[in-house]
């Protein structure tokens, strides 16, 4: 995406997200944050006051700080906007515009200009100006309820996935469409129609949940949390091991189903009706996931996961951070890299997704300082001189 150029107006996880998929595939991403930075540059384990999940959420942009309260503020972000592509953003609906950066706007220089709201709700709506954050779409979405244990077990509440999902599922939808967008712009050489992209976190994550809206339709089903497992297949859930570890194994396929009954010693299942099919399986999945049950925990975890790999029956570790970093095919791949943050030393940051054969992206740069790209961006994209960019920091605008 070299020659691609993104100004990014947004804060938190969503939009960041967005353009760091973007970024790491060459795009050329121009972040606009308030003087004191980004909110989330204080997210996360820190050292010596600096975010370690900031240099991998930041990196590849270029980072310059704007007070958009001011009018000199406002007014580079219109000279940004011509130079640029697309615009991401994640304010509150309508709270751009309101400082006359919305697209009218920001268009009437640069009819091009590809531009992507994230938000709560959406643009539109009786609920546009609701108050949202991730968690918020993935309780909307219906995430949040199938994540909990099958009802009656606990009286807990229902389990969070452990990361801002909902914020990046959105995200990574923002960055889909910002790609179908540049495409049908290349194919009409920009005289179509402007594309603006609504994408919503509630929707994001809801389009995410399969077959639950057509089964409630069709059946008035509503889909229930399951625990480890999976409604729709079977065997396949999380087991312990006798030494603690949780141990995943696939095997609702017929040859699979063999190959685990014969290991477990219940091969009299093969072919039995009741577990002939996985249809058959899942209505008794309580039965089969006791007896795997008891055969996992008379074997240490690391044994167990020779013993199914040896009958090539799908199966992994849960793993935690440890295991992905020393992981042996993420390393092979790019997927778990040594990055130099100058302040922070070697970090280990995420590869990139996806995988380009012929042209492997790569971490350029860390997450940057705050307005570490002010002098450049504002120098050498928009020719202001440095006794302009001093101005401007002299009047609070940087």
């Amino acid at each position: 995406m070299s020659g691609l150029r993104v100004l990014e107006i947004g804060h938190f996880v969503a939009a960041p997200f967005c353009t760091r998929l973007l970024a790491d595939l060459g795009a050329d991403v121009i972040k606009i944050e308030p003087p004191g930075g980004d909110p989330v540059r204080q997210w996360g384990e820190m050292v010596d006051g600096r975010s370690l999940w900031w240099s991998m959420h930041g990196r590849n942009k270029r980072t310059i700080t704007l007070n958009l309260k001011s009018d000199e503020g406002r007014a580079i972000v219109h000279k940004l906007a011509e130079e640029c592509d697309v615009v991401v953003e994640n304010f509150r609906p309508g709270q751009l515009a309101k400082m006359g950066l919305g697209p009218d706007e920001l268009r009437r220089s640069n009819p091009r200009l590809i531009f992507a709201h994230i938000s709560g709700y959406g643009q539109t709506g009786p609920g546009r100006d609701r108050a949202a954050f991730g968690v918020i779409g993935e309780a909307v979405g219906g995430l949040r309820y199938l994540t909990n244990h099958p009802p009656g077990t606990t009286d807990l509440p229902p389990v969070r996935v452990g990361i801002s999902i909902g914020d990046s599922i959105a995200g990574l939808y923002a960055a889909f469409g910002v790609m179908a967008a540049l495409w049908q712009r290349d194919r009409t050489g920009g005289d179509g129609e402007a594309r603006t992209l609504d994408i919503a976190l509630t929707e994001s994550v809801f389009s995410m949940m399969e077959g639950m809206l057509p089964e409630y339709g069709k059946l008035g089903k509503i889909k229930q949390p399951t625990g480890g497992g999976i409604a729709t297949a079977a065997p396949s859930n999380a087991y312990a091991a006798k030494d603690g570890t949780w141990v995943l194994i696939a095997a609702n396929s017929e040859p699979l189903f063999a190959k685990l009954a014969t290991l477990i010693g219940r091969s009299e299942w093969i072919g039995k009706p009741g577990f002939d099919g996985n249809a058959a399986r899942v209505k008794n999945v309580a039965e089969i996931d006791a007896a795997i049950s008891a055969w996992t925990r008379q074997h240490d975890g690391a044994e167990l996961l020779t013993i199914l790999s040896e009958a090539d029956i799908p199966n992994c570790k849960a793993y935690d951070s440890a295991d992905c970093a020393t992981d042996e095919q993420y390393l092979a791949r790019g997927m778990v890299r040594e990055v130099q943050d100058p302040h922070l030393g070697t970090m280990l940051h995420a590869g990139i997704v996806p995988h380009v054969v012929e042209s492997p992206g790569e971490v350029r740069w860390a997450g940057p300082d705050v307005g570490a790209y002010n002098d450049e961006v504002l120098g050498d994209l928009l020719g202001f001189t440095p006794a302009e960019v001093e101005g401007l920091r002299e009047r609070g605008v940087l």
